[in-house]
Formats: C-alpha cells, structure tokens, sequence
C-alpha cells in the first residue's frame, strides 16, 4: 500500500505541476493579450508645435468633461491648407457652380445694410475670416461706394489669416487691411483694433461684424460667442451672419459637405498629430440627442490611452473601447430657438432672409438697446 501510495502520491504531484505551468502559461498568454488591446497614443511634435500651452489645456479639458476635441483648432496649422483646400474645391464659385450662399445673402442684404449705416464710411471685421473669399464681392461694392474705411480679418488660424492676407491684399491693393488671431468663443473682439489707424477712423464709425459660412453652427458655446459679439458691438454696429436653418432630428443620416469632405479631412489629420493607429479606429456620424447637433466621431475599437506630455504638461487620458470622441458638429437653427438665443446674448434681429432654397439664413442684428 505504502509503494501504491507513493506512486499516486508523485502521480498527483506531477499533474499539479503541469496544472500550474499550463495556469502560468496561459495567464501570461491573458495579460500579453491584455497588454495588447491597450493602446498608448502619444501626440507629434507637430501637434505641440500648432497649439499653445493654454490651447493644449483646453483639449485636455474638452476631452476629460465632455469627450471632444474643439473642432476650432481644425483649422490650425496644416489644418488651414485643408479648409482652404476644401473651400476652393467644393464652396467656391466656378462656371459650373456659379451661386455661393453667402456671397447670394450678402448681396441680397446690400442695399439693407448700407442704407442703414449711421456713418459715413464702415470698418469690416471678419470673425472667422479664413481665406476672405466670402467678404470679397461685399467689400467690392463697398468700395465703388468709398464707403469702406477698412477691413480686419479676425481667425484662430495663423495659417488662414496668412492665406486671407494674401487674398486680400491682391484683390483690394488700396484697402488698409489688418488681422489678428482671436478665439471668439473665448474672446470678445478687442476695442482697439478699431482704433489701430487714427488718421482713418474717428469714433463714428460704425461696424459690420461678419461670421460667415456655417461657422455659428459649428460652436461648441454658441450662447458665448454670442454674447462676446453682443458685448463687441455698440449702437450702430451690425452683426451679421450665416447658418443653415431646419430640424437637426430630421437630418437623413447621409454625409454631405463639411460633414463628409472636411470631417474626412480632421479625421485623417488627428489620427496623424495625436498618433492613433487607423486600424483602431473609426469615423462615425451621426444626429446627437444631447447637444441636438450632426457630429462625427472618432469610435475606439481598443482601449487607448492618450499622453501628452509637453512644457510641465503630463496628462493620460484614458479612453475606453467602443468610446467616441466628437472631432467635428453642426447644429441647424429653428427660428425661436434663434430669436432666444439672440435675446440671452442681448442681441436684436433687425433682417433676416434666407436662399432660395430655404436652408440657410442671414441673421443682421444690432444690439438690443438700441
């Protein structure tokens, strides 16, 4: 008995030990795997090179409170030759295209506008101004009038204010033109730009504050940015701007436009600056209840953490599977949702007209205590 004992006694050892070398294997086999589907993106130096130590922040900030990355810096660095590359291809007007909505709007609202002016002559400021191309016919009228004291492209985009200087500049040689890169959202629209050439401006010059584009739409705050455009504007200023009016709900799940083409575009340029593997990912589009915007998204097909780490900055933001990071949004505006944001941000709406096809509208508002 004590032999057979023994032998069942090594026999059981034995198999104990296979036991635990095959449980070692195949937990180690577990954490490689693990290990794996955790993913680690670490932005360029390109990436830090672009943004400001503030704007690095507030990215850290937009993605840890509310999954996103301000579609705002999109157009900065190589960003502002992808909008512009897009406005001339698929915005611009050619032979075979010859209307552009907000190029029809302004010219729609000239005589408006001009009629009412309290000044003899008008300074521009082109919040948004990206490559001018949308202010170019306006500007011109305004010209052959000698009703233009002069023009300020205002953009958070270096790039876009390089490529609107240049525009500008070639087209109306005779205008006194200035930029400076502002961030309406965070920003109101400084006094003194107004007051940078003494010789051609005196204290009743009145403004037309330009927004142009869908670029109101595509805010994340638009209550802010429009109480800083309210906030920039006295009595006899005009603010005027473009957005595409409807039911957001209603949107028919296919991709058109900026939601397609430019989305596309940061989509591909955030993979590369933030160091995102294409495989891991994907873009989707899609209406969201919660913001009741079209928005397309980054959809994380692994776990990721994201490092950033740059001048004191050591930040991981850790991003679980299936998770999805809004890269781009635009919000259409039914009209009392308009009239009250208008209202909250002290703003009046003196005119508003709307294309021919009835998607899109000019809003011209003075401030409300006028």
């Amino acid at each position: 008995m004590t032999n057979h004992f023994g032998l069942y006694f090594t026999y059981c050892t034995q198999e104990q030990g296979l036991m635990a070398k095959k449980f070692r294997s195949n937990f180690q086999i577990f954490l490689d795997n693990s290990i794996k589907s955790d993913r680690t993106a670490k932005p360029s130096s390109e990436f830090y090179s672009i943004f400001s130590q503030e704007e690095v922040l507030e990215i850290i900030h937009a993605l840890e409170t509310r999954w996103e990355i301000p579609l705002k810096y999109a157009y900065k660095g190589k960003g502002a030759k992808i909008w512009n590359d897009f406005y001339k291809k698929f915005l611009l007007p050619k032979w075979y295209r010859k209307s552009n909505t907000e190029i029809d709007l302004l010219r729609d609202n000239f005589e408006y506008l001009c009629s009412n002016l309290t000044s003899n002559k008008v300074n521009i400021i082109d919040v948004g101004a990206g490559n001018s191309y949308p202010a170019k016919e306006f500007v011109t009228h305004l010209h052959s009038l000698n009703k233009i004291n002069q023009y300020i492209a205002l953009d958070i985009s270096e790039g876009l204010l390089a490529v609107s200087r240049t525009n500008f500049q070639t087209w109306f040689p005779n205008i006194h033109y200035l930029n400076q890169q502002l961030d309406i959202e965070n920003s109101c629209i400084p006094e003194f730009i107004s007051n940078t050439q003494p010789h051609l401006h005196t204290q009743d010059t009145a403004k037309i504050i330009l927004h142009l584009g869908v670029t109101m739409g595509n805010h994340h705050n638009r209550n802010k940015v429009l109480k800083n455009f309210s906030n920039s504007m006295r009595a006899g200023d005009f603010l005027v701007f473009t957005n595409e009016i409807g039911s957001n709900s209603q949107w028919d799940g296919i991709a058109r436009g900026g939601c397609k083409y430019h989305a596309e575009e940061i989509y591909s340029s955030i993979k590369n600056k933030i160091g995102i593997n294409s495989q891991d990912c994907q873009l989707i589009r899609k209406y969201e209840l919660e913001t009741d915007s079209v928005v397309a998204n980054i959809k994380f097909r692994h776990n990721y953490t994201i490092n950033f780490l740059v001048n004191g900055i050591n930040k991981y933001i850790k991003i679980p599977k299936g998770k999805e990071i809004t890269i781009w949004r635009h919000h259409k505006y039914e009209m009392p949702e308009l009239l009250q944001e208008l209202e909250n941000a002290g703003l009046k709406l003196v005119r508003f007209t709307t294309n021919k096809y009835s998607s899109h509208i000019m809003a011209i508002c003075t401030v409300a205590n006028n």
